[in-house]
Protein backbone atom coordinates (compact mmCIF):
# COMPACT_ATOMS: atom_id res chain seq x y z
CA UNK A 1 0.00 0.00 0.00
CA UNK A 2 1.37 3.54 -0.96
CA UNK A 3 2.33 5.65 1.73
CA UNK A 4 0.09 8.91 2.01
CA UNK A 5 1.93 12.28 0.77
CA UNK A 6 2.73 13.66 4.02
CA UNK A 7 4.38 17.99 4.30
CA UNK A 8 5.27 19.99 6.92
CA UNK A 9 6.21 23.86 5.65
CA UNK A 10 7.37 27.12 7.27
CA UNK A 11 5.61 30.09 6.71
CA UNK A 12 6.21 33.97 6.68
CA UNK A 13 5.61 37.42 5.62
CA UNK A 14 6.34 40.55 6.34
CA UNK A 15 10.11 40.36 7.54
CA UNK A 16 10.92 44.03 6.79
CA UNK A 17 14.44 43.80 6.77
CA UNK A 18 14.66 42.13 10.47
CA UNK A 19 15.00 38.06 10.58
CA UNK A 20 14.81 37.30 13.48
CA UNK A 21 16.93 34.46 15.85
CA UNK A 22 13.67 32.87 16.76
CA UNK A 23 12.97 32.33 13.17
CA UNK A 24 15.63 29.79 12.59
CA UNK A 25 14.14 27.86 15.90
CA UNK A 26 10.60 27.82 15.13
CA UNK A 27 10.76 27.15 11.95
CA UNK A 28 13.86 24.34 12.17
CA UNK A 29 12.80 21.06 10.73
CA UNK A 30 10.21 22.09 7.97
CA UNK A 31 10.78 20.82 4.23
CA UNK A 32 9.88 23.85 2.81
CA UNK A 33 9.40 27.98 3.61
CA UNK A 34 6.79 29.86 1.89
CA UNK A 35 7.61 33.52 2.25
CA UNK A 36 4.48 35.92 1.68
CA UNK A 37 6.59 39.08 0.70
CA UNK A 38 7.73 42.76 1.90
CA UNK A 39 11.16 41.00 2.73
CA UNK A 40 13.34 44.13 2.20
CA UNK A 41 16.73 42.89 2.47
CA UNK A 42 16.83 40.54 -0.46
CA UNK A 43 19.99 38.02 1.15
CA UNK A 44 17.47 37.10 4.51
CA UNK A 45 15.91 34.68 1.55
CA UNK A 46 19.48 33.48 1.27
CA UNK A 47 20.05 32.93 4.82
CA UNK A 48 16.37 31.09 5.28
CA UNK A 49 16.96 28.98 2.79
CA UNK A 50 19.33 27.41 5.17
CA UNK A 51 16.66 26.33 7.13
CA UNK A 52 14.94 24.46 4.21
CA UNK A 53 14.15 25.61 0.21
CA UNK A 54 12.18 28.85 0.00
CA UNK A 55 9.49 29.71 -2.17
CA UNK A 56 9.17 33.63 -2.50
CA UNK A 57 6.68 36.15 -3.45
CA UNK A 58 7.67 40.09 -3.45
CA UNK A 59 5.33 42.42 -1.70
CA UNK A 60 4.63 46.14 -2.32
CA UNK A 61 7.28 47.44 -0.43
CA UNK A 62 10.09 45.06 -1.92
CA UNK A 63 12.59 46.68 -4.31
CA UNK A 64 13.92 45.55 -7.61
CA UNK A 65 16.35 43.04 -6.37
CA UNK A 66 14.09 41.25 -4.41
CA UNK A 67 11.46 41.49 -7.37
CA UNK A 68 14.10 39.61 -9.27
CA UNK A 69 14.02 36.83 -7.62
CA UNK A 70 10.34 36.80 -6.27
CA UNK A 71 7.52 37.01 -8.62
CA UNK A 72 4.15 38.52 -7.49
CA UNK A 73 2.65 35.59 -6.86
CA UNK A 74 3.53 31.60 -6.54
CA UNK A 75 1.50 28.02 -6.92
CA UNK A 76 3.27 24.83 -5.62
CA UNK A 77 2.02 21.46 -4.61
CA UNK A 78 2.45 20.60 -1.06
CA UNK A 79 1.50 16.87 -0.70
CA UNK A 80 -0.63 16.43 -3.01
CA UNK A 81 -2.39 20.14 -2.02
CA UNK A 82 -2.46 22.92 -4.31
CA UNK A 83 -0.99 25.87 -2.22
CA UNK A 84 -0.95 29.96 -3.70
CA UNK A 85 1.06 32.34 -2.40
CA UNK A 86 0.34 36.10 -2.56
CA UNK A 87 1.81 39.60 -1.17
CA UNK A 88 -2.10 40.57 -1.09
CA UNK A 89 -1.63 44.12 -1.01
CA UNK A 90 -3.07 43.33 -5.11
CA UNK A 91 -6.56 42.62 -3.47
CA UNK A 92 -6.38 44.86 0.29
CA UNK A 93 -9.17 44.94 2.04
CA UNK A 94 -11.12 42.41 0.10
CA UNK A 95 -9.68 39.23 0.95
CA UNK A 96 -12.47 37.24 -0.61
CA UNK A 97 -11.00 38.28 -4.09
CA UNK A 98 -8.38 35.87 -3.49
CA UNK A 99 -10.90 32.72 -3.88
CA UNK A 100 -11.55 34.09 -7.26
CA UNK A 101 -7.99 34.97 -8.01
CA UNK A 102 -6.61 31.12 -7.21
CA UNK A 103 -9.70 28.90 -7.68
CA UNK A 104 -7.44 25.54 -7.81
CA UNK A 105 -6.17 26.09 -4.52
CA UNK A 106 -7.03 24.44 -1.54
CA UNK A 107 -4.57 27.07 0.86
CA UNK A 108 -4.29 30.54 0.07
CA UNK A 109 -1.02 32.09 1.71
CA UNK A 110 -0.95 35.76 2.24
CA UNK A 111 1.04 38.21 3.96
CA UNK A 112 0.35 42.46 3.70
CA UNK A 113 -2.16 43.16 6.79
CA UNK A 114 0.71 41.74 9.27
CA UNK A 115 -2.13 39.96 11.42
CA UNK A 116 -2.24 36.22 11.88
CA UNK A 117 -5.40 34.35 11.10
CA UNK A 118 -6.45 31.25 9.42
CA UNK A 119 -10.14 31.38 7.98
CA UNK A 120 -12.00 28.49 6.46
CA UNK A 121 -14.04 29.58 3.60
CA UNK A 122 -15.31 26.03 2.81
CA UNK A 123 -12.79 23.35 1.86
CA UNK A 124 -10.50 26.53 1.60
CA UNK A 125 -7.88 28.18 3.93
CA UNK A 126 -6.87 31.81 4.07
CA UNK A 127 -4.20 31.98 5.68
CA UNK A 128 -1.71 34.81 7.25
CA UNK A 129 1.58 34.13 9.17
CA UNK A 130 1.49 37.65 10.42
CA UNK A 131 4.77 39.90 10.77
CA UNK A 132 7.70 37.87 11.24
CA UNK A 133 9.83 41.69 11.40
CA UNK A 134 9.03 43.68 14.21
CA UNK A 135 5.47 43.73 16.18
CA UNK A 136 2.49 45.65 14.41
CA UNK A 137 -1.07 46.64 15.22
CA UNK A 138 -1.30 44.98 18.18
CA UNK A 139 0.12 41.59 17.38
CA UNK A 140 3.46 40.18 18.17
CA UNK A 141 6.03 38.81 15.49
CA UNK A 142 4.50 35.82 14.74
CA UNK A 143 5.18 32.85 11.68
CA UNK A 144 3.07 29.46 11.06
CA UNK A 145 3.79 26.18 10.77
CA UNK A 146 1.54 24.32 7.36
CA UNK A 147 1.17 20.48 7.93
CA UNK A 148 -0.58 18.33 5.28
CA UNK A 149 -1.65 14.84 6.28
CA UNK A 150 -3.42 12.51 3.75
CA UNK A 151 -4.48 15.74 2.20
CA UNK A 152 -5.40 18.12 4.75
CA UNK A 153 -4.06 20.95 5.71
CA UNK A 154 -3.75 22.24 8.98
CA UNK A 155 -2.01 25.77 10.31
CA UNK A 156 -0.97 26.55 13.74
CA UNK A 157 0.71 29.99 14.08
CA UNK A 158 3.51 30.27 15.96
CA UNK A 159 4.57 33.53 18.51
CA UNK A 160 8.09 34.67 18.43
CA UNK A 161 9.51 36.99 20.95
CA UNK A 162 8.73 41.12 21.42
CA UNK A 163 12.25 42.34 20.75
CA UNK A 164 13.91 42.11 17.36
CA UNK A 165 17.26 40.70 17.17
Amino acid sequence: MAETPRARVGLISDTHGHLRAEIFQALAGVERLIHAGDVEDVDHLTDLAAIAPVTAVSGNVDRVDVRAIAPEEAVLDVAGVRVAVIHGHQVHPDYRLLLARFPDAKVIVHGHTHVPRCDAVGDILIVNPGAAGKAQKGHPPSVAILEVAEGVPMVRHLRLESRVS
